[in-house]
């Protein structure tokens, strides 16, 4: 009876399950993965997470999350609002960190600084320098306010932290900067009171600033200062004063500080032959901007591409074209690139004296260094290739073509 029941049921369905056409693929019918519960680090929207509402205890890096995912970085504030009244907050410097952040993202540094003194209140935990120094760099360079950068720096020790010489340093420079040189001294002042030792990095950033304002004199004042520090003047120091004696016009004095330099065992860089080089040729000295580059590889001293372009300068500027030829195929030789002026003004010393050869050597160069010759420099050179004969039938045509302003095709 069993058995007859038992086909009885299979003849019944077989064909109502034969008619059963299975469109879906088995994965479909496989149970899916268990879905994850929403967490308060989901912020699909554009509104603030309700993290009062978040039962679960969140954890630091979803805290960060949460700020992280914010689609509106003005949020970051009143999120931090409800943050800090949950039971489980634990304020520490990755958190104010990314708040600060999000708000520097936003532009909203008005909240940055009320958000600052919030922290100042809270005395939570410990803050490291270079979590100010960061705040610091938002006031200087995001939000322009040098003068908060400054009262953060000296407002430290009231956030139990002292700034570091590097933070120190920092806040000279960006005065430096900025140009704002009267007040670099009242800075520099004030490092006793922050327990900053004076280092030559500072020193050298208070003589940058004395000498972009052309008070040379104190620079070398502050030279002087530095056995008073117990600090050693390098190349920088001594460059920086060069630099600014180049301004002036006073090389003959940046030629003495070499030989201090010699004299005190500071080894030469390649920049200070750079800025003396350059200081020659601005007083029409070309002859000796070469002597002094000969110098310099006599000396074993590696130049830089700086100095040879500068010496190429020099050439240029005394019209001994042949002679900066031969010292650009120097520079291509060694993987270094003249300068657009350069070609520029080779090519068209080359076309005043009709030397055609060197004048396509020039701008075979020059394309081969990826720069494009403008529609001036064509017309000299077509001038210098098309011979005397034809010379004023051409200009007669460039004369022409300039009347209408109108364009050589494919140039």
């Amino acid at each position: 009876m069993i058995v007859r029941s038992s086909l009885f049921f299979r003849s019944k369905f077989r064909k109502a399950i034969s008619h059963f056409h299975i469109s879906l693929s088995f994965h479909q019918y496989a149970p899916s993965k268990p879905r994850r519960k929403p967490s308060a680090a989901d912020n699909d929207d554009q509104s603030c997470p309700n993290l009062l509402n978040h039962k679960d205890w969140l954890s630091q890096p979803e805290i960060i999350r949460i700020f992280q995912n914010l689609k509106d970085p003005n949020f970051a504030l009143p999120l931090f609002s409800q943050l800090s009244r949950r039971k489980d907050y634990k304020p520490n410097e990755s958190i104010y960190a990314t708040v600060i952040h999000k708000l520097d993202v936003a532009k909203n540094f008005d909240a940055i600084e009320k958000f600052m003194h919030h922290i100042k209140l809270e005395r939570k935990c410990r803050l490291s320098d270079a979590f100010f120094r960061n705040v610091i760099k938002i006031y200087g360079h995001s939000a322009g306010r040098i003068n908060k950068a400054i009262e953060t720096l000296f407002d430290m020790p009231n956030y139990k932290c002292w700034p570091s010489t590097t933070t120190f340093n920092f806040v000279l420079h960006l005065l430096v900067s900025t140009k704002q040189f009267e007040v670099v001294h009242e800075v520099y002042s004030g490092a006793s009171k922050l327990g900053i030792e004076i280092d030559a990095c500072c020193l050298n950033i208070i003589i940058k600033g004395l000498c972009e304002c052309g008070q040379i004199e104190a620079a070398y004042k502050v030279l002087d200062e530095f056995p008073e520090q117990k600090c050693t003047p390098n190349a920088r120091t001594f460059s920086t004063i060069m630099h600014g004696l180049g301004a002036l016009g006073r090389v003959d004095e940046s030629f003495k500080l070499l030989e201090r330099m010699e004299t005190e065992d500071v080894e030469v860089d390649a920049i200070v032959f750079n800025i003396l080089i350059s200081g020659l040729r601005k007083q029409g000295r070309v002859k000796e901007g070469v002597e002094l580059f000969d110098r310099v590889m006599l000396r074993g001293c590696k130049p830089n591409p700086g100095t040879y372009q500068e010496v190429l300068y020099c050439l240029l500027d005394a019209k001994s074209f042949g002679e900066a030829k031969g010292f650009m195929e120097k520079m291509i030789g060694k993987g270094i690139n003249p300068s657009f002026e350069s070609y520029k003004t080779v090519i068209r010393g080359f076309c005043g004296e009709r030397c055609v050869g060197d004048v396509e050597w020039a701008l075979t160069q020059m394309v081969a260094s990826g720069f494009v010759p403008k529609m001036g420099m064509w017309k000299e050179i077509v001038r210098c290739i098309v011979s005397d004969n034809h010379g004023s039938f051409l200009d007669a045509c460039l004369k022409e073509e300039e009347e209408l302003e109108t364009d050589w095709p494919g140039i």
